[in-house]
């Protein structure tokens, strides 16, 4: 790859989307940096409400941005050739964006997806055959506020990805030095699946039981019985891991449950918040089917979550 990452593609603005994004195209504004474009591929009233006013983020620590791509587009074909494209769509879109992202990357372009789930490499290879594609995760708490509008609730925004398992002499520095020159916070991890499935195992137990449940993360931390569920299912997913060989603290049970406190009382998931809104499309193959699904294929018991999963169902 080109040790300069100059242009950053934003695939999919919404909540993670749009905050990282927002960052980006803000902190290039800031430092009047020239040789840097950031564009945004949105849709809808989302989008208009970008290229009219530009991107309104509200952050945490109660700054108000107003972000300003240098490109709001649906038709990737506007896009200029990115040195660096951030994935940040539902996992519902994933494969018709994989085939998207073939006519746009080149093959030094670094691709960093910002999703839910411990198979996403996986389902963007199946369509996606170019680019250097980094598996990741990333922990915060954000949500679309209303078109145009992004506002960060929690979480420390840190992105953790590492490298391609199809390319072995990658070397991160340029895209370490990209995020801190944007006052991200990025942590390169060589193997980055221990990471993904410890995430996955906070964002699923979580998600399963608020979409079930209809309380926020801090409502079921603070009921026994919801967050002895939570721990059944993480417990499930804890046993898949190992089957699979992915090495995880012994405690890591206990210490996801606590990343609850990481977030406020009233923090709703993404997945909660498509069920509660009954979206034709939600993320529950990412939980209940892929859980069920490699339990199945592993041999290893998922009671809880087909029981959780089954009373979502029945609310959808």
């Amino acid at each position: 790859m080109s040790s300069k990452i100059e242009n950053i593609c934003i695939f999919g603005v919404g909540g993670i989307g749009g905050y990282f994004g927002g960052i980006i195209a803000h902190e290039i504004s800031e430092q009047k940096d020239t040789t840097r474009s950031v564009s945004f591929i949105a849709r809808g009233a989302h989008l208009e409400e970008i290229k009219k006013e530009g991107l309104i983020l509200n952050t945490a620590k109660g700054d108000r941005f107003i972000c300003k791509p240098s490109l709001a587009t649906d038709d990737t074909s506007q896009v200029p050739s990115p040195d660096l494209c951030i994935v940040c769509v539902k996992s519902y879109d994933l494969d018709t964006v994989a085939t998207l992202l073939d006519k746009v990357v080149r093959n030094d372009t670094l691709i960093i997806p910002l999703l839910n789930g411990v198979d996403i490499y996986e389902r963007i290879r199946r369509h996606l055959k170019k680019g250097i594609l980094l598996p990741a995760c990333v922990y915060i708490g954000t949500n679309m506020e209303k078109p145009g509008v992004v506002t960060q609730q929690g979480g420390t925004g840190l992105i953790i990805c590492g490298n391609d398992p199809k390319v072995n002499d990658f070397k991160p520095e340029a895209l370490q030095n990209f995020f801190n020159s944007m006052g991200l916070n990025f942590k390169w991890n060589a193997d980055p699946f221990p990471d993904i499935w410890e995430k996955y195992i906070f964002i699923a137990g979580f998600g399963l039981v608020t979409a079930c449940s209809g309380k926020t993360i801090g409502g079921v931390f603070a009921d026994n019985t919801l967050k002895n569920m939570v721990c059944q299912i993480m417990e499930e997913i804890l046993s898949i891991a190992k089957k699979r060989g992915i090495e995880l603290s012994e405690n890591i049970v206990a210490e996801s449950v606590e990343k609850v406190n990481n977030f406020p009382y009233e923090t709703k998931t993404s997945y909660q918040r498509d069920v509660e809104t009954r979206r034709e499309k939600n993320e529950g193959d990412l939980f209940g089917e892929t859980i069920i699904a490699m339990g199945r294929q592993y041999g290893v018991p998922t009671p809880v979550t087909k029981s959780v999963y089954s009373k979502i169902l029945g609310q959808t």
